[in-house]
């Protein structure tokens, strides 16, 4: 293993997930600082709440597609029986999406980019997480809940469809940190409090 194409790909990996498309189109759009709108996040959902679904799904397309390049990369750059170099870069882009250095470290949730980042290590488990997210917020209307529930689903996908263990572990990393940032809806959900989508 080359620990130098490690590092190169944290770092690549990082920066790109540090993009922060939504403050971006939000602040092109309309000179708003996204982060103070809201709930604050830079997510696809809080820029609905600015400039309606048309863009909450441009958003959501730019964060999956930040999310997937960098695992495109190292599996196109690399050979990799572990699939290591691709995992590590899965992690590290919904660190920069959720912390970026930009924007000194206050991103979204990694929701989108994190369903691209498993699209890019199994297209058939992304599309079923994305497919579990879409039923699961429109029956709900509850972005969040629909969030929670489809990257929770990730692992046990990735170990139905036999992917290998960095690909489950991945996904159960990046199950429990989503779920993390979500803490606060967590709270607002169960007391009922939670924003739905109109």
């Amino acid at each position: 293993m080359n620990y130098l194409y490690i590092l190169a790909f944290i770092i690549a990996a990082y920066l790109i997930g540090s993009i922060p498309t939504g403050y971006i189109i939000v602040k092109l759009k309309t000179n708003q600082d996204i982060r103070t709108i809201g709930s604050g996040s830079t997510g696809a959902t809080n820029v609905k709440r600015v400039l309606g679904k048309k863009w909450f799904f441009i958003v959501m397309l730019l964060d999956a597609l930040k999310g997937a390049l960098p695992v495109v990369l190292a599996k196109t750059l690399t050979v990799d029986t572990y699939g290591i170099y691709a995992v590590i870069s899965a992690i590290f882009v919904i660190i920069g999406h959720s912390k970026p250095v930009f924007l000194q470290f206050k991103g979204g949730k990694s929701v989108a980019s994190g369903v691209g980042t498993i699209l890019a290590l199994n297209p058939l488990v992304g599309l079923l997480i994305a497919l579990i997210w879409g039923v699961i917020t429109y029956v709900s209307k509850y972005v969040s809940l629909g969030s929670i529930i489809a990257l929770i689903l990730s692992p046990f996908l990735m170990y139905l469809f036999k992917n290998p263990i960095g690909y489950i572990v991945y996904c159960l990393i990046a199950a429990i940190y989503i779920v993390w940032l979500h803490r606060e809806n967590i709270v607002r959900l169960i007391k009922g409090e939670e924003n739905k989508v109109r």
